[in-house]
């Protein structure tokens, strides 16, 4: 008998073309930082409106490597993964540092406890985000694909940093706005470990064709960024903030009414009077 031959090692590597669009991604998180602390050290023109554009642009790369992934059926663990840790850095540790460096650093010049404020409110939209990535982890496969448990942290980012853009565009600094900021950072880290249900989108459109309507939606959209990119911006991350919120209290009450209409049916009726 003849001994068999050894078996060659299975080829180990990754899957090029999605992982390059999460690098990207990576990139341009990378880039915010960057951009943020060369706008606290040199005070440099523009250098914070550079940084929320790059949040954006990773977000738009973000939300590309999923699809291409599925569409050239190049889906693995190691893409989520790296897919996973890259999100923590663009839009959990990219917005803290730039909202620090532009607003809540100034908090400092009112003494050591509103100093701890402006630095405590970073850190905790940073956690949020790593709490939230977390939790959406481990429900993959479980979870409604129709809607987030909590805002997710591509659109907490957005809020961010559109109202960073905004109020850079506004020619308003971060200074006079040093009150206000820690309240958007927290409500929007709030947002993102609640258990708010926001709607995915990921169910549309529903086929291959959509309606007319969308198309003229798209257009009118495309038309209002061109006019005010950041004040569009903002009013649709608002928008789609408040509209979780809306959606939940609708779902409490809804099922708050058939509760009732359920213990209502199940009660003798009243005996009639002699």
């Amino acid at each position: 008998m003849t001994d068999s031959l050894p078996r060659k090692p299975a080829r180990r590597g990754i899957y090029l073309l999605p992982n390059l669009f999460t690098t990207g991604a990576l990139f341009a998180g990378f880039y915010a930082i960057v951009a943020a602390i060369l706008g606290a050290v040199t005070q440099a023109e523009g250098a914070f409106k550079y940084a929320a554009m790059a949040v954006f642009v990773a977000a738009l790369l973000d939300g590309m490597d999923g699809r291409v992934a599925r569409l050239t059926h190049t889906q693995s663990e190691f893409g989520v993964q790296y897919d996973s840790m890259a999100d923590l850095v663009d839009f959990g540790l990219a917005p803290a540092l730039v909202m620090y460096t532009w607003s809540l650093l100034y908090l400092r010049e009112y003494g050591p406890v509103w100093s701890k404020v402006g630095w405590c409110a970073a850190f905790l939209y940073a956690a949020c985000a790593a709490l939230r990535l977390a939790r959406f982890n481990t429900q993959v496969g479980v979870a409604d694909k129709r809607y987030f448990q909590g805002l997710a942290s591509p659109a907490a980012a957005g809020l961010c940093m559109a109202y960073v853009w905004t109020m850079e565009n506004f020619g308003i600094d971060g200074a006079t706005l040093c009150f206000l900021t820690p309240i958007v950072a927290v409500i929007a880290g709030l947002l993102m470990v609640s258990r708010v249900r926001y709607f995915s989108f990921k169910t549309l459109p529903v086929g291959d064709r959509v309606t007319f309507v969308w198309i003229f939606l798209a257009v009118l959209v495309i038309i209002a960024l061109t006019i005010n990119t950041p004040l569009v911006l903002l009013v649709l991350a608002v928008a789609y903030a408040l509209s979780g919120v809306v959606l939940t209290l609708w779902g409490l009450r809804s099922r708050a009414s058939r509760r009732r209409v359920r213990t209502a049916s199940r009660q003798p009726p009243p005996e009639p009077h002699p």
